[in-house]
Formats: structure tokens, C-alpha cells, sequence
């Protein structure tokens, strides 16, 4: 299988969008509140990654100077995905991420702020679109009375912000430094944020309380292989295929996301119409937007 794998970068590269599809199907089948979630996961994805790195003997090679901004970014890493799987548990896995989608397009205008390029006519035209299909999924009342579809997106769309945020800023060292290693240090700065926040509510339930048995094992899937296995895969594949690729596999995690969560939960994750219409829009300008860029980088 791994030198099937190994041969076949692009069936490698979808298969570990498959895998980050799991993401939030682990985060729903999760029984923990979000900030003890986020916690779990952000510790074993350090510790994996620590050992990992270990292994390779690469642990001393992180610059000292770079170990402070990392862990900030690290903070906006735990609130990103505090909002994503704060989504998931007051609405379902396919609002948030459908409004996960709508990340590159908050690209567009952070960018030219990170970057000091240009807003883009077309990258306006596309945001409005988005806007519309979102308002247009919003005004539609759900079936499902007892799951609150307007804090979900609002959570959501949160989320989609914070990881534009933290990727434009993770861009100023991508090309200075292993990805493991700068995830490894998010990780950690993300630890230390979240435990800093249950000890200034006097809440340390969290160090003390043991996990059940299903919560350790989904905790344990979503940190190694959902984050720690994923940075280190994704880092691989990166070597033999195009960055449009990459970015082209990955928009397609929403829609893996939907699926897995339809033929786990099937009723709860059920929706309107007017999601699949609306969900379908914005994911085709998202597309077309990877597409315009490539074309541009041609």
C-alpha cells in the first residue's frame, strides 16, 4: 500500500484530504466541551510531532528567536478551531465546514494587506457572491428546530477568519522553516494558552479529569494522524506536486466533510435545499478563484 501510495502522489494527496475530512466528524463524535477538545487535541498533536522530530533528530534546529512568534500564532490556531468545533457542536458538520470554505476568499483581502499587493477586481466580484449564497442559506429556516444554524455559521465564518489569519502569518516562515517544526510550536503555544485560560477561571479539570475510553481514541486519531500525520504528509507530497494541486485537493474537503458526516449521522446532518445551493456556489467561485491564479501564475 505505502509504495502505492508512494508512486501515486496524487491518489496520496486525496486520500489525506480524506482524512482531514474526518476532522470534524471526530470533533462531533468528540463528548468533550470545545476548550478541553481543542486542548487534547493541540497536546497530542505537540507530542507527536515532538517525537517525530526527535526521531530525525531536528529538536535543536528551531531557531530561538522564532519560538515566541510561533506560539502566538499558535493562539490564533486554538480560537480558530475553538470557533470551527464550536460550530459543529451548536449546528453540524457540514455549516461549518462549508464556511470553512469560504477561508480563500478572506485570502483575498488579507493578502494584499500581509503582502502589499493589489486588491484583485475579481477577487471583490467573488467575495460578494459568497456573501449573497451565505445570506441566501441563512434566510431559508432549517428543518431541524433544536440545532442553531445562526450561531453555527456565525462560529463558522469566525473559524474560516482566524485560519486565514494564522496561515498568512504561518506564510513568513513556511520558507524559513520545516512545517513540523513550525506546527510543533503552534501546537505547544497553543497548550499553554488554553491551560493559561482554564487556570484564570480556576478550572483545572482539565489536568485532573481522566478521558473516557471513545473520547481517548478520537482524540487520539485527530491529533496524530487529523494534525500532527496530516502537517507531516502534506509536507511530503508539497516535494513532487504543484502548489495548485494541493490547493485544488484541499477544497474538496468540504465536500468529503459532507459526505462522511451524511453516512455517519445521517438526520442531523441533513439540510435545506437552499445549504446545497448555496454550499454549491460557493464552492464553484472557490474553485474558479484557484483556477484564475494558476492560470495568472502560467
Amino acid at each position: 500500500m505505502y509504495q502505492i501510495l508512494k508512486k501515486n502522489k496524487l491518489i496520496s494527496l486525496h486520500i489525506m484530504v480524506v482524512f482531514l475530512g474526518f476532522t470534524g466528524v471526530l470533533g462531533k463524535l468528540i463528548s468533550l466541551a470545545t476548550p478541553y477538545l481543542v486542548w487534547h487535541r493541540m497536546l497530542i498533536a505537540f507530542v507527536a510531532l515532538f517525537i517525530f522530530l526527535l526521531i530525525k533528530k531536528q529538536i535543536h534546529s528551531i531557531p530561538k528567536k522564532d519560538i515566541f512568534p510561533l506560539m502566538g500564532i499558535g493562539a490564533i490556531v486554538a480560537f480558530h478551531w475553538f470557533f470551527f468545533f464550536g460550530a459543529i457542536k451548536v449546528s453540524n458538520i457540514s455549516v461549518a465546514v462549508i464556511c470553512m470554505a469560504t477561508a480563500s476568499l478572506f485570502s483575498a483581502f488579507l493578502e494584499p494587506i500581509f503582502f502589499k499587493r493589489k486588491l484583485l477586481k475579481y477577487e471583490i466580484f467573488f467575495g460578494i457572491i459568497v456573501l449573497i449564497a451565505l445570506s441566501y442559506m441563512l434566510y431559508e429556516k432549517p428543518e431541524n428546530k433544536e440545532i442553531n444554524y445562526v450561531i453555527g455559521y456565525a462560529y463558522g465564518i469566525a473559524s474560516a477568519f482566524l485560519g486565514t489569519l494564522f496561515t498568512m502569518f504561518n506564510g513568513k516562515y513556511i520558507n524559513k522553516l520545516d512545517a513540523a517544526k513550525i506546527t510543533m510550536v503552534e501546537m505547544f503555544g497553543g497548550v499553554i494558552v488554553i491551560s493559561l485560560y482554564f487556570l484564570a477561571i480556576g478550572d483545572l479539570s482539565v489536568f485532573t479529569t481522566p478521558l473516557s475510553q471513545n473520547d481517548f481514541i478520537y482524540l487520539f486519531l485527530l491529533g496524530s494522524i487529523c494534525t500532527a500525520g496530516i502537517f507531516v504528509w502534506m509536507t511530503e507530497i508539497m516535494r513532487h506536486i504543484t502548489p495548485y494541486a494541493l490547493i485544488m485537493a484541499i477544497n474538496l474537503e468540504p465536500i468529503y466533510s459532507i459526505i462522511i458526516g451524511l453516512i455517519i449521522f445521517s438526520e442531523s446532518e441533513k439540510m435545506n435545499l437552499s445549504f446545497y445551493i448555496g454550499s454549491t456556489i460557493i464552492l464553484f467561485v472557490v474553485f474558479l478563484d484557484g483556477y484564475i491564479k494558476n492560470k495568472k501564475q502560467i
